[in-house]
């Protein structure tokens, strides 16, 4: 005599299919990220454009204009990269950061808790936005500072300029997540952005070469990973880099990586969002 397997009864009509990964909640949690700073583009995109134009304006004619050659390249062709990444680095952070503090601060936090998402789908959701206004920056950049007389946007090493430009976005975006996540005020993540964000991309190489600073600071530049993003990325149009690509590529994935788990790990157990 034969064992028939038990059917299982037919889900009720509307009821949501979920899989090991709900991908509609993913999307969805994605577009809002996505939605939240295109519905205000002239503030999250166009500003960051215009500021970056005024410092490759200002510098180039404060640093001797025309003529003026840096790593064996004219000036502005030197600095349009570095530019482009730290606008992706400033950009990408402010996203997640200020979208989870807002959260908090309102109290709406709850209603992305509540929805059958992971920690890893909220880290996905999360990062991605913030990888999307960078990214979304940073090529706007890109392709006006082409249109630039002067300036040579050309593309030597792709894989380079691909590589720095995403971990660029991601790691910044795993910071603003971070950030958002531990501050319990404004203030907090304004910090972070002031004293820490700021200063590192703007003494990371991105207005010079670390070549003619003096040793010790050589050694200290070498310890920032916002050197390796910025200098990776322009060693991909000017085909010359100040530091280690293959320490560069190490480096950034390895902090991606860390803190990756880091926020997964908080997100999971509702550090500092759960009451």
């Amino acid at each position: 005599m034969t064992t028939k397997t038990p059917i299982a009864p037919p889900t009720p009509f509307g009821t949501p299919r979920i899989g090991t990964t709900n991908w509609y909640g993913l999307w969805t949690m994605y577009q809002k990220e996505t939605r939240r700073f295109l519905k205000v583009w002239t503030q999250t995109v166009a500003a960051p454009c215009f500021t970056t134009l005024l410092f490759l304006a200002i510098f180039t004619m404060a640093l001797g204009g025309a003529g003026r050659m840096a790593a064996g390249v004219d000036f502005s062709t030197f600095l349009a990269p570095g530019l482009v990444v730290m606008a992706v680095l400033q950009n990408a952070y402010q996203n997640p950061s200020s979208s989870i503090m807002i959260g908090k601060v309102q109290g709406s936090i709850v209603d992305v808790l509540m929805p059958p998402l992971s920690a890893g789908e909220l880290m996905v959701a999360y990062v991605g936005g913030g990888v999307t206004r960078g990214l979304m920056v940073g090529t706007a950049l890109a392709v006006t500072f082409w249109a630039v007389p002067g300036i040579e946007m050309s593309i030597q090493h792709p894989w380079a300029v691909l590589y720095f430009f995403i971990s660029a976005s991601v790691m910044m975006s795993l910071v603003g997540v971070l950030t958002g996540i531990w501050a319990e005020k404004f203030d907090h993540t304004a910090a972070i952005m002031n004293f820490v964000v700021t200063p590192l991309s703007l003494l990371s190489g991105t207005f010079y070469s670390i070549t003619r600073l003096p040793d010790a600071l050589q050694t200290v530049s070498h310890f920032n990973p916002f050197f390796y993003m910025i200098d990776g990325f322009r060693y991909g149009f000017i085909g010359h880099a100040d530091g280690d690509l293959t320490a560069g590529v190490a480096l950034t994935l390895t902090i991606n990586i860390i803190m990756w788990i880091w926020g997964y790990t908080w997100l999971k157990n509702g550090y500092k969002l759960k009451p």
